[in-house]
């Protein structure tokens, strides 16, 4: 699951602006990384019981998912072409 080594032509085709790229994919990583903690915890607040305050809830070492880094799903993405961003418009 590791980020392999990319190469700058492939970063090119998707913009010519290397800092524009750098904020895209930063950007989309956030994303994706706000959308996962927001699933946790809907579904940790469907789990909880009302009433039940004191009681510590352990989590399972045979339940651990891996998932993919947030940074290598935005790469990833960019380099596919999967993501659309507009650019500001510049004040004249």
């Amino acid at each position: 699951m590791a980020l392999k080594s990319i190469s700058i032509r492939k970063i090119a085709n998707q913009t010519p602006d290397f800092y524009e790229a750098v904020v895209v994919m930063s950007k989309r990583a956030k994303q994706v990384l706000n959308n996962r903690i927001t699933d946790q915890m809907m579904v940790s607040n469907e789990e909880v019981e009302m009433g039940v305050y004191d009681q510590i809830f352990e989590k399972n070492p045979e339940d651990y998912e891996e998932v993919e880094k947030v940074t290598t799903v935005a790469v990833k993405e960019f380099i596919n072409g999967e993501l659309v961003w507009k650019k500001p418009e510049e004040e004249a």
